[in-house]
């Protein structure tokens, strides 16, 4: 059997670990692309200005538009040759980071610094493409980052809107996990890189993948409410660390390695809903993997227990949550999207409908609804 698992070449996660950013680009040459948000520059200037300094690298400025489009990409490999850069840096949110990935395929180095912990997408592989109007185009698969660097200090001062965030996608790593060791279907570790190819040799999850999968969710449950605590202080403690790193590196490499499944498809589901656009993609997922469970007819205490874990951090737990007041007709959308041929819901150990969907969604969402409003202590004003 053919299995594969993938991560990032170094990964390095501390304390004002940003002023070390210079070592890490001197390890490649002198100068690097700096793919960033203007704002998330302003937030750093100090300590991308120290590193400069201290370490005699050139960060190449440029006018990151804040979509990961083609011609966003094309543009920026070009500056990025024009300058003779060694490295290229992705600073900040998802957008920055994937743009980052997709202008390394021109081979250079690539060093990711997150600045927010709301997705595990800075130690994967993939990529998502947009087109320049912000719709979605595709998906594409490159090396592993060289480098991903964490300054924790910089995370504790994000919104913990963000933190949460991460903590909503995290949560469903351990079930997506669980549900491709069950099928043993193809994880995206054995992906080749460039655009996805219809025509690759399957791979599988190792056990490895699962074993940081459900220390993902070990971590949540011990340190996530401590670490929310501690991020809306702006301070950096133990638990905070380790919730950096469950969001980031645990469910970045379980993700990857181990496999998606049902809630990230009905995520997807879910977008068709105007009314969600407004949560973090995280938020999204973390209701989808309520909705994964009862699809898969998970034990009781099992969904008491996440859905526990969701209220406490301020986690969506029904369709309420995210906005949506009433489906509907367009319950039958959302489930339809969730299971079209490529999505990861067909990763589960049965065959998944439509309908399936629906009713999983309708029941995810009454169950939450009722933990949340019913007197059993999470949210109950009586």
């Amino acid at each position: 059997m053919r299995k594969a698992f993938i991560c990032p070449s170094k990964y390095v996660q501390g304390e004002n670990e940003l002023y070390n950013l210079g070592y890490f680009v001197r390890l490649f040459g002198k100068s690097a692309l700096l793919i960033a948000h203007p704002d998330d520059v302003k937030r750093v200037q100090t300590q991308l200005d120290t590193t400069a300094e201290k370490f005699k690298v050139t960060f190449v400025p440029c006018n990151f538009t804040g979509e990961c489009s083609r011609e966003e990409v094309v543009q920026l490999q070009a500056l990025a040759k024009a300058n003779k850069c060694d490295c290229i840096i992705g600073l900040g949110g998802g957008k920055a980071i994937d743009t980052a990935k997709c202008v390394n395929a021109a081979k250079s180095r690539l060093i990711i610094v997150p600045t927010i912990a709301a997705t595990d997408a800075p130690t994967s592989h993939s990529a998502v493409l947009y087109t320049p109007e912000g719709a979605f185009d595709d998906y594409a698969y490159f090396t592993s980052p060289d480098v991903v660097l964490i300054d924790t200090s910089v995370i504790a001062k994000a919104p913990a809107r963000f933190l949460i965030s991460g903590m909503g996608d995290a949560l469903s790593t351990y079930f997506e996990a669980r549900a491709n060791t069950l099928s043993n279907r193809p994880v995206n570790a054995g992906l080749p890189c460039g655009v996805r190819e219809k025509k690759t040799p399957a791979a599988v999850a190792t056990r490895t993948a699962f074993a940081l999968a459900s220390l993902c969710y070990d971590t949540l449950l011990s340190d996530g409410y401590k670490a929310l605590l501690a991020c809306e202080g702006n301070v950096v403690t133990p638990a905070l660390e380790n919730i950096i790193e469950a969001n980031i590196l645990l469910s970045g490499l379980g993700f990857e390695s181990g496999g998606l499944a049902a809630a990230h498809a009905i995520h997807d589901g879910l977008t068709v809903l105007e009314e969600t656009h407004r949560y973090f993609h995280g938020e999204k997922v973390a209701f989808g993997t309520l909705c994964q469970l009862v699809l898969e007819n998970a034990p009781q205490e099992e969904i008491d227990e996440v859905i526990e874990f969701c209220i406490t951090v301020g986690l969506p737990v029904c369709l309420a949550d995210l906005g949506v007041e009433d489906i509907g007709d367009r319950l039958q959308e959302v489930a339809e999207k969730a299971c079209i041929p490529e999505e990861s819901v067909h990763n589960m150990n049965f065959p998944v409908t439509p309908a399936m969907v629906a009713a999983a969604i309708v029941t995810a969402d009454k169950i939450g609804a009722n933990a949340k409003y019913c007197g059993c202590g999470c949210d109950d004003e009586d």
